[in-house]
């Protein structure tokens, strides 16, 4: 019996300290789910699973042949109740969707959790590392990596004082910025016209000087800039 807390003991650590270190990382990053989340989503998952590894611990004195047992439910459950806790760390702000990453690596947690909880350690810890090095690691290579950044960009004009498609674009343009997409709308009962594009970069510091661009302009009643991304 013993021998049994120990092992128990020892699943719930490595759980533990597995979720802690991707928590880390997502904490040190200013996500909304972080270290505790973490931790406690890979602890939990451990833990479930360890319900199905020592059940018959719970079912003594029951005859084997009224029973019918598949660990994998346990698991199939664990998985689709983290499915709604990941969907609370997806935010959309206007265009933009962001928590996904951190909605992966919660899901992912869940698994290095059920993994440890079966005392399956090498994939676990394995799990654990690649997870680590996908959260850190593909950040720098996503930092050096030449990258195209979209926005959706939204400008508004008294409809006496429209500045001509011909001269915004010039404008866009002049500042690193291709445009495609580009719609048209009346508002206020049609005395405010405004421009919706998207536009394209390569470097995301365009949006701002394009931001102090409009912003002198007399004639812009108001503009929006959505940097689209996770």
């Amino acid at each position: 019996m013993e021998r049994e807390y120990l092992t128990i003991l020892i699943h719930l650590g490595a759980a533990v300290l597995a979720g802690g270190f991707i928590g880390l990382e997502r904490t040190y990053h200013g996500r909304p789910a972080g270290f505790r989340t973490h931790t406690l989503v890979c602890t939990a998952s451990s833990l479930l699973m360890l319900l199905t590894v020592y059940q018959w611990e719970l079912l003594k004195g029951v005859p084997l042949e009224t029973v019918r047992v598949d660990p994998t439910r346990m698991a199939q459950g664990i998985m689709t109740g983290i499915g709604f806790l990941g969907a609370g760390v997806i935010m959309k702000e206007g265009l933009t969707v962001r928590g996904l990453t951190t909605a992966a690596s919660i899901w992912m947690t869940a698994s290095i959790g059920i993994l440890f909880g079966i005392g399956f350690y090498f994939p676990a810890i394995v799990a654990t590392l690649l997870t680590l090095g996908t959260l850190s690691l593909f950040r720098w290579i996503e930092a050096i990596m030449p990258s195209q950044y979209y926005a959706r960009l939204h400008v508004r004009f008294k409809r006496q004082e429209l500045l001509p498609e011909p001269e915004l674009r010039d404008l866009i343009t002049s500042h690193g910025f291709s445009v495609a997409n580009l719609s048209y709308q009346l508002a206020d009962e049609g005395k405010v016209f405004e421009y919706q594009m998207t536009v394209r970069v390569a470097n995301r510091d365009s949006y701002r000087r394009l931001a102090e661009t409009l912003t002198g302009r007399e004639q812009v009643l108001e503009f929006h800039i959505y940097p689209t991304g996770d």
